[in-house]
């Protein structure tokens, strides 16, 4: 479960694993193995990573399904084309 997370949120930013482990200090090889499942990331870590991805350690865990997203900086009509476009992907997911 964190593993998917950790891949899906480091891919979603364009991040390799090389990348990944640079920001966080960390060899690659760990990356990869919390990729696969082989291990965890340690508290720190997911704090790290947590703040890294703009999500909740809650949401890393699989404690809670709901992800975040950061709107600041973003002007009213921005933020009312992202609510449309989650609207829009919760239809399509009922479908």
């Amino acid at each position: 479960m964190i593993a998917d997370k950790i891949k899906i949120l480091r891919t979603a930013q364009n991040l390799s694993q090389a990348d990944l482990a640079k920001k966080l200090g960390i060899t690659r090889s760990s990356v990869n193995a919390w990729e696969l499942g082989f291990s965890c990331p340690s508290t720190n870590y997911l704090v790290e990573l947590a703040n890294l991805f703009h999500v909740s350690t809650d949401y890393l865990l699989g404690l809670k399904q709901n992800g975040s997203l950061d709107i600041s900086g973003l002007n009213t009509e921005q933020m009312k084309i992202l609510y449309e476009l989650t609207e829009h992907f919760r239809k399509e997911n009922k479908k």
